[in-house]
């Protein structure tokens, strides 16, 4: 089972790579599948790559759900 996490963008770095935060790391993931992401939007990533913007409510819930946490 593959699984996609939410992150949050942290900035642009060139015209096909942005720099995501997961916990307390920085990593840049390929944006060639989705375009244009901005500073402070979410994105779902898988293998380093974002396959989706989301809301920051879904990213939120999304999440929780992964953590385990009943309370999002």
């Amino acid at each position: 089972m593959c699984l996609a996490i939410p992150l949050k963008v942290l900035k642009i770095v060139d015209d096909s790579t942005l720099a995501v935060q997961s916990g307390n790391m920085e990593l840049n993931i390929s944006s060639m599948l989705i375009g244009e992401a901005l500073p402070g939007e979410y994105v779902l990533v898988h293998a380093g790559f974002a396959i989706q913007k989301m809301s920051e409510r879904e990213a939120v819930e999304t999440l929780s759900i992964i953590s385990g946490d009943s309370n999002g």
